[in-house]
């Protein structure tokens, strides 16, 4: 039984011809995300900037745009309502009040006040902002130390080459979703940096897959050139690159769609970073290795000036190329 090839399997795109025109956007893209996070800095959650957070259940399908209008006048700053679960789940989050815990309590009594009975809290919480702090830092490091551990595991499993452009791809991914959610404003809470982490994930294993088979290219193929070995080896793994990345947004798409408020902000997060981390695994982390002394141990062990071996090594490539 012949399988399935949903991209034919004799393409042959110059993906390395188009380089310069993806450093050039890359770039752009680069600057533009850092120049958002100069200019209107990121729009954090309740989880970093502190505030209060209660999670209630109605006892029929709740009114969240009759609460939204009633606790507006309550003036307790910003307040967001958001249906997660079901019709009758309503997770409420107010802005840190100013003063301390007792200027908190307060604010939430006046919450309890306005919306009645018939109203089961589930969760009351008051985050400070001392622990928003905390969790930046220790989001901010947990991200850090994953690009560091995927620059090791690269390094030993291929060369540092190899390693350096992986992780360049994933800087590359990660500042571009920051500044996507910097220029829209979107909430950028725990979710978020768990899809971070996601991300990273995701692009590496999709990254290490063309990696593999361009060593295993370098080796097989050792008389052609770097360009065509990279072209090759991109070709090779299109299919297996697109299906994976399309099935895959599929199911994120429909988190999105489908799975409330509360995983949205995670979800609108993995799918810029499905189709961003397949784009710079083929246009920023393999053109990348042009730039690099590449080692290429095979070439060293070819045949010099022996005509017999040379015409052996032709028919050999030759008959690599046609399998």
């Amino acid at each position: 039984m012949r399988p399935i090839h949903f991209v034919p399997a004799s393409l042959k795109v110059n993906f390395l011809g188009a380089r310069r025109i993806a450093y050039v956007f890359s770039a752009l893209l680069l600057m533009g995300s850092l120049a958002a996070l100069a200019v209107e800095g990121l729009n954090f959650g309740i989880d970093f900037r502190g505030g209060i957070l209660i999670e209630i259940e109605t006892d029929g399908p709740a009114d969240v745009a009759g609460m939204r209008a009633e606790l507006g006048t309550l003036g307790l700053g910003e307040i967001t309502l958001q249906e997660f679960g079901g019709p009758n789940d309503v997770l409420i989050r107010i802005q840190r009040q100013e003063g301390d815990e007792a200027s908190q309590a307060a604010a939430i009594q006046a919450v309890q006040a306005v919306l009645g009975e018939g109203v089961d809290y589930r969760r009351t919480e008051f985050v400070g902002p001392t622990v928003g702090e905390e969790l930046i830092e220790a989001g901010t490091l947990a991200v850090v130390l994953a690009m560091a551990g995927i620059l090791i595991y690269v390094w030993f499993r291929f060369e540092w080459q190899f390693g350096l452009c992986a992780v360049v791809a994933l800087v590359h991914d990660v500042i571009s979703t920051v500044g996507l959610f910097s220029v829209i404003q979107h909430e950028f809470n725990l979710s978020t940096v768990a899809a971070l982490l996601t991300i990273a994930g995701y692009s590496i294993n999709d990254t290490v897959v063309v990696f593999d088979r361009v060593r295993e290219n370098l080796r097989r193929y050792r008389r052609a050139t770097l360009i065509e070995v990279l072209n090759r080896s991109l070709n090779e793994t299109l299919s297996r690159t697109i299906l994976t990345s399309f099935t895959t947004l599929l199911a994120v798409l429909a988190l999105y769609i489908f799975g409330g408020a509360v995983i949205r902000d995670f979800a609108f997060a993995m799918m810029w970073g499905i189709l961003i981390g397949t784009y710079s695994s083929i246009f920023v982390a393999v053109p990348l290795l042009l730039s690099l002394d590449l080692n290429r141990p095979s070439a060293k062990r070819a045949p010099k000036a022996d005509p017999g071996h040379a015409g052996k090594d032709r028919a050999g490539t030759a008959a690599a190329d046609a399998g």
